[in-house]
């Protein structure tokens, strides 16, 4: 009952004090709408889905996300509010965490202080976006006993001791603003500003400063009718007390970003006490109140300091802003919220619990882009809630993605196609258009730069024939698409087929038919992927000699002066023209690849044959 007492307190509707009396219920939601009714229902069921992502959640350094643990505990907040469509969802939540924290505090339990940081970082900056002062910092003093117990009982003791005397001393203040203002013909209200001990010992930790320097354990509060009356009202706190300069601000005529405006003073009395005073209108009381978040850079400065802000996306401050004033509004304004997203991101987990933002409609490959560029690459299959889905799937609030990948890799091309629904995020497109930007500069580039890099590595070693560009005409158009003439075909790179392999073509978008061996590894991915873009190739009828086709050798040698000239004597001698070279050699072995043009498989076997008797070579091999 005391969940529904809290929300009593909130003004909430019916429906969601009748699902505070059941939060326990283990009843399934069938059975909880034909006992409660479906929205009833809806609010119990969203409750346990909301407490089961929570408990989900590991909070542990997020470094493999190249985040800091701060901005992933912001995500966790976001990602509560996004999992929640219905304000009302969240509101039972942190009302049931404050009735959690009574019983653990009345009780006298220990508790794990991780659970009650996770109430301060994370609940209670919840309460605070949303407004909810009086369930902010209730989780916020609860909450810090639970962490802090010795801590919290010496500010306690320090503020009990001297009860008697700072409520004698707020009572005289009071009475005198009341009367100067009065005496002003200034139409104003004066209240006592309560202080908090979680708040008292953060802005001891912030500011560096003991208990006794505390301005505004002792805090007052003037609101006027108007902003004339506010600067009216501060002369008068001016006049009868000495302010203290460096603790003024004129958030009037310099409003915070988020809109907060109101005059905040320190002064001094006659007995060297200060404290702190407000001045502002009852309209900028209200903006403060159920505004867009006003103390959220004060409060959360965190480790950037008093001095410092915490900027948070206007268009979120705006939908919260939004949500605030529901909690002031008549019963009927909930129905406008139903339904509707506080955020355009959504929030997923990884098997360790780490939450990942990502926009809307972002698939599992988006994900794999997010952790890690490597991890997009090598991605070919994913693990929703432990369920196989297609990549192309659309992720949702709260599900934990896990990726399949392979060893090496690289993304698909058809990735890039917007049609497929592949990509979402432009981190993700940019990622694999660049993979495949250096693909391109790598087998193809330009070819003035890498003549001069082969010149450098070979010469004098390799005769001018390694050099040499073809001038021999290219495969390219002797093959035949069956049943189709005049068909644009491209040899692939990935395989490099020479008659007279099986040969098969696949369609591209653009690029006509792409010819593939059928024994290569990225066709048989594009076969199961797209196997009506497949269509029967085979090899032209051409004399032997007039068309050459490159081809990729690899060989691994016992590395040793010489050995490239003894190679490339191997290639001179059987008339075979070398188009590119790269090199490598790793603790006395030599790692080679040579893309040489040849007119068929045949030529192919003589080289290999030729080269593995070349002294040292151990391995030659078509890729």
């Amino acid at each position: 009952m005391g969940v529904k007492e809290i929300l009593l307190f909130l003004k909430l509707d019916e429906a969601s004090c009748l699902a505070a009396e059941h939060l326990d219920s283990t009843l399934s939601k069938e059975s909880l709408e034909k006992q409660l009714g479906q929205e009833v229902a809806q609010l119990i069921m969203g409750y346990r889905a909301l407490k089961a992502a929570q408990l989900k959640i590991a909070r542990q350094s997020s470094s493999q996300l190249g985040q800091s643990a701060q901005a992933q505990v912001e995500v966790l907040r976001k990602m509560l509010l996004a999992f929640a469509h219905d304000l009302r969802v969240v509101l039972l939540h942190l009302a049931s965490v404050v009735q959690t924290l009574r019983w653990v505090t009345s009780q006298r339990i220990e508790t794990p202080t991780s659970w009650a940081q996770d109430i301060l970082d994370v609940d209670a900056a919840l309460a605070n976006r949303l407004g909810i002062w009086q369930l902010k910092w209730e989780m916020e003093d609860l909450a810090f006993r639970c962490l802090a117990p010795d801590t919290y009982k010496q500010i306690a003791s320090l503020l009990d001791s001297k009860r008697v005397e700072r409520e004698a001393f707020i009572a005289d203040v009071m009475n005198r603003l009341q009367a100067e203002l009065n005496q002003a013909g200034i139409k104003g209200e004066v209240q006592g500003r309560p202080k908090h001990i979680y708040s008292i010992w953060k802005k001891m930790q912030g500011k560096s400063i003991d208990f006794a320097q505390l301005y505004d354990v002792r805090a007052f509060r003037i609101m006027v009718d108007d902003v004339k009356d506010c600067y009216a009202a501060l002369g008068i706190v001016h006049h009868i007390w000495q302010p203290i300069p460096k603790e003024f601000d004129d958030y009037i005529a310099r409003p915070k970003p988020n809109g907060y405006q109101s005059l905040h003073t320190v002064v001094m009395d006659a007995d060297n006490i200060s404290f702190e005073v407000q001045v502002r209108t009852h309209e900028m009381h209200k903006q403060a109140e159920y505004g867009v978040a006003a103390h959220w850079r004060y409060k959360e400065a965190g480790k950037q300091g008093y001095a410092g802000t915490v900027s948070a996306k206007e268009e979120y401050d705006r939908r919260i802003a939004w949500a605030r004033q529901l909690i002031a509004w008549k019963e009927d304004a909930w129905d406008q919220l139903k339904g509707q997203e506080l955020d355009d991101q959504i929030y997923v987990l990884t098997p360790l619990g780490q939450v990942v933002p990502l926009q809307q409609g972002a698939t599992p490959i988006d994900f794999a882009y997010s952790v890690h560029t490597d991890l997009g690459h090598r991605c070919r299959g994913s693990r929703v809630d432990g369920a196989m889905v297609p990549l192309d799937t659309q992720l949702k609030n709260g599900q934990t993605v896990e990726i399949i990948s392979v060893k090496q890799g690289g993304p698909s091309l058809d990735w890039l196609n917007a049609e497929r629904g592949y990509l979402a995020t432009n981190r993700a497109k940019s990622k694999v258009r660049a993979w495949f930007t250096a693909q391109q500069a790598e087998q193809d580039g330009d070819k003035t730069d890498k003549d001069e890099i082969v010149a450098e590595v070979v010469k004098p070693e390799l005769p001018d024939i390694i050099l040499r560009k073809s001038k021999v005409k290219s495969g390219q158009s002797d093959v035949l698409v069956v049943g189709v003439d005049s068909l644009l075909t491209q040899l692939s790179r990935c395989c490099r087929p020479v008659p007279p392999d099986p040969i098969s073509g696949f369609v591209t978008r653009g690029r006509g038919v792409s010819i593939h061996r059928q024994d290569c590894s990225t066709f048989k991915q594009l076969l199961a992927r797209a196997p009506e873009r497949v269509v029967v190739t085979e090899w032209g009828n051409q004399p032997e000699g007039k068309s050459l086709f490159p081809v990729d050798l690899a060989l691994m040698a016992v590395d040793r002066q010489g050995l490239l000239r003894d190679i490339s004597e191997v290639f001179s001698r059987l008339k075979i023209n070398v188009t590119g070279v790269k090199t490598q050699s790793r603790k006395g072995i030599a790692s080679m690849q040579f893309t040489v043009e040849v007119p068929s498989t045949h030529g192919l076997q003589t080289a290999v044959s030729a080269l593995l008797e070349v002294k040292g070579v151990t391995e030659a091999r078509r890729k």
